[in-house]
């Protein structure tokens, strides 16, 4: 068992992962290097309340590839990828919302705001809401960033 304890945020958080390859035969799941066990618990501080949460996970990661602070450290990846693409496209773009529902649209749309979340991020833009909304008032500005 491994465990980690941060305090930032206004949140105490506690993470447990336990790992094995005892299971490996038994889960019918291709290339199945190691099971894991992740408990979370997060106490808010300024109500003291607390959340409880455990999940269950496979990897094809080998325990030599990845012991049990890489696996807690590549499921915190996992959630710095859906705050940086995922909340912003649903904040910024009210993704959550669309009507486009038919044929390839869904898919259209999301690569057009995933392409232009991209450009405002090589520009160096921190609040990409604030920018589209800049953008969408000078239309000529937006153009000439693209080269148009």
């Amino acid at each position: 068992m491994y465990e980690t304890v941060d305090k930032q945020h206004g949140r105490h958080e506690i993470r447990r992962i336990q790992f094995s390859t005892l299971l490996n035969d038994y889960v019918q799941f291709p290339y199945c290097g190691q099971v894991f066990r992740l408990e979370r618990q997060r106490i808010i501080l300024k109500t003291g309340k607390t959340q409880r949460e455990c999940v269950y996970g496979i990897t094809s990661l080998t325990p030599a590839q990845a012991g049990a602070p890489r696996l807690l450290e590549l499921n915190r990846g996992h959630w710095s990828i859906e705050n940086r693409s995922h909340y912003v496209r649903d904040m910024a773009f009210d993704e959550d919302r669309s009507q486009i529902r038919a044929k390839q649209g869904p898919q259209v749309m999301a690569t057009l705001r995933n392409f232009a979340i991209s450009v405002l991020r090589l520009l160096g833009v921190k609040n990409i809401a604030s920018a589209l909304r800049a953008y969408a008032r000078s239309t000529r500005r937006a153009l000439h960033l693209l080269g148009i």
